[in-house]
């Protein structure tokens, strides 16, 4: 199995869960956040939080078999894409295992989707 988390901005993410919705992705995570770095986007501003500037970001996790990781990547690539610099950026990392909460069955050998 593989997490993908993906950084891509806000203006963005509905596009992009909707295109992984749509090729059967159906279970991510997304969170609201703060993200600095090289870039800054227009608008971005101190943080209320953190004593740096900042840009907004949304956070997308997912988890999938091996063989659909590419395509999940290739889905976020072509949909959070902009014209702008600082688009985001992807991250991919192995998967052990995972358990359900209320079973306890391990669900390292389901084919679905996952998150």
């Amino acid at each position: 199995m593989k997490e993908i988390k993906a950084f891509i901005k806000p203006k963005r993410a509905q596009k992009v869960i909707e295109a992984l919705s749509d090729h059967g992705f159906k279970s991510m995570t997304i969170s609201k956040g703060e993200g600095t770095g090289a870039f800054k986007a227009k608008g971005a501003s101190p943080s209320l939080d953190f004593r740096v500037t900042d840009s907004p970001v949304i956070k997308l996790e997912l988890v999938c078999q091996n063989e659909e990781s590419q395509i999940a990547i290739d889905i976020i690539l072509e949909n959070g894409k902009t014209t702008e610099p600082g688009d985001g950026i992807i991250y991919l990392s192995d998967i052990e295992n995972a358990f359900q909460i209320k079973t306890g069955k391990s669900l390292k050998t389901n084919n679905s989707k996952l998150s």
